[in-house]
């Protein structure tokens, strides 16, 4: 089989390139999927995130792990990434935020040109149907449903009002390039009538509507990508196992990868474009040496505190529970407008962790749940918690071959805490995080901490409750990173530097991490992509 263009991985930026591309009958793309459709009830309902997270069992979910990581005390960590059409946009808890400002200007400032606030917030309107309508900073005729909460739970509001109490503003807008404040997420949830307050993933928004309507359009799901296969110094097509039979596609023009921060890297050292001295030794051939794949792993490590309440209006554990929920499905059906359209996590903040920080360094998520590594470790009756994260951590780390077997997980070392600077942060953050907790909006709902933490803890109490408990909320990002360094994976127009017909486009290319949730900024690069590849094969 021979297309113009053959794109790997179906997640947020490979469904938005696939989509666009297509759009040209002209055109022929053929898109590579490792998972299954992404359109099944566990997708389409936003609660149910909390069956797929776990990875217990992995569904839709490829629920890696990294390797021991000294800063947590030898503890391995857990990775969760979405394993279907939509990627991880199919499993995640659909919180929509773009970033500040300051992080794209800081792209542009590195010499990504073209990559500033002013430059990408077009693509951000233009992937955006936001439920509230368009304005200077929103989009409504986009594919992506961008919604307000649908029936937020009264606690999720009271943590807003908690956080006014601690000194931290309000906001209705975290999407204008200044995101610091507390309040209501936005979502991606559907929210024209017949598809109110189902998930409004990545596939559902971009390809779903096209697939078999397009006759260039081929998407081959159950497809794991083994190779880019090159002639020369230009990549021609790609090796792929579908079932037992190993398969091969053509592309005319590129092949463009969209595995994301852990399974690009992956596939082009697979492909033999990486450091010599990593893949030498696993017997893979050498096509390219290019130093920086696989470094620059970026990843926002998260710090969770907990409670149990008495307070039943929200997401519990038990017959109770249970029982309470049932009529929330039939309310969900009915119209949208219920709990199972919750996202579990409904409000949230960023502030800083010091006056003298120029803009907010943290964030949180605030959750009608109790959450206990990544829902692995169940608590019966209800609860609330919130997560608290460091947006833009000095530690950095890698992606790495543990074998040159193409079926096996990719080495991922984020090297959390590895620089002290982080450590420090995070003991700031959950302290202002513990103050909102125990603000008088929320300490009502109080009935019982359930972590250890307490009143008047030492920072060394702190420091040994982050090292225990403390792991990723899912942004890693940055190991094809875009820029001209000697490091550099990408160049701006995001194709891999030394060689011909291949670009990266997903979260990998970010030289930065972003300070906020990865997924919106990782379907702008999508929409980008593709206006970069039209305008090019348009001369």
């Amino acid at each position: 089989m021979s297309f113009d263009f053959v794109i790997v991985g179906g997640g947020s930026a490979g469904a938005t390139i696939a989509s666009r591309l297509s759009e040209d009958p002209n055109v022929t793309v053929c898109l590579l999927e490792a998972g299954g459709k992404g359109a099944g009830a566990l997708v389409r309902t936003p609660m149910a995130v909390v069956a797929m997270l776990p990875g217990r069992p992995k569904i839709n979910n490829w629920a890696f792990h990294t390797v021991p990581q000294p800063g947590l005390n030898g503890r391995r960590g857990y990775q969760p990434r979405g394993k279907a059409l939509g990627g991880s946009s199919a499993i995640n808890a659909m919180v929509y935020i773009r970033g500040q400002r300051e992080d794209f200007d800081g792209w542009a400032e590195l010499g990504n040109e073209g990559w500033g606030w002013d430059d990408v917030l077009p693509y951000f309107k233009k992937a955006e149907n936001n439920s509230r309508g368009a304005d200077a900073a929103h989009g409504d005729t986009g594919p992506l449903q961008v919604s307000d909460q649908k029936a937020p739970r009264p606690i999720s509001k009271d943590f807003i009002d908690a956080s006014t109490q601690m000194q931290i503003r309000s906001t209705t807008d975290f999407n204008t390039g200044d995101n610091e404040g507390a309040g209501m997420w936005q979502s991606t949830l559907f929210h024209s009538p017949d598809k109110n307050g189902e998930r409004c993933s990545a596939a559902a928004a971009y390809l779903h509507p096209v697939m078999g309507a397009r006759a260039n359009l081929t998407v081959i799901t159950r497809a794991h990508a083994t190779k880019v296969l090159f002639d020369g110094k230009r990549a021609v097509g790609v090796l792929y196992r579908q079932g037992k039979q190993n398969r091969e596609v053509r592309a005319s023009k590129e092949v463009i990868l969209c595995g994301g921060a852990f399974q690009s890297p992956q596939l082009l050292m697979l492909s033999g474009v990486g450091r010599s001295q990593d893949l030498g030794p696993l017997g893979i051939d050498m096509v390219h040496d290019l130093a920086g794949v696989g470094q620059n792993l970026q990843d926002h490590l998260d710090f969770v505190l907990g409670y149990k309440t008495k307070d039943r209006d929200n997401f519990g554990i038990g017959l109770r529970a249970g029982l309470k929920l049932l009529p929330e499905f039939f309310k969900w059906r009915k119209d949208g407008n219920s709990m199972f359209a919750s996202t579990i996590t409904e409000s949230g903040s960023f502030f800083k962790s010091d006056p003298s920080v120029d803009r907010p360094d943290l964030q949180t998520h605030f959750v009608i749940a109790v959450v206990d590594d990544h829902a692995r470790k169940l608590h019966y009756g209800h609860g609330y918690s919130c997560h608290v994260c460091i947006l833009r951590p000095h530690s950095r780390g890698q992606v790495f071959l543990q074998s040159a077997d193409p079926m096996a997980a990719p080495g991922i070392d984020p090297k959390f805490l590895s620089d002290e600077r982080d450590l420090k942060a995070l003991i700031k953050g959950a302290k202002i995080t513990r103050s909102v907790l125990e603000a008088p909006s929320l300490a009502k709902y109080k009935r019982k901490e359930l972590f250890g933490v307490h009143d008047n803890m030492t920072d060394a109490e702190w420091e040994a409750q982050i090292r225990t408990r403390a792991d990723t909320v899912y942004h890693p990002v940055g190991t094809c990173k875009m820029g001209h360094d000697d490091m550099a994976v990408v160049s701006p127009d995001l194709k891999v530097h030394g060689l011909k017909g291949l670009r990266v486009a997903d979260a990998s290319i970010m030289p930065l991490l972003i300070s906020g949730n990865t997924n919106a900024p990782t379907i702008m690069i999508g929409e980008k992509c593709a206006d970069m590849i039209k305008a090019e094969y348009a001369e």
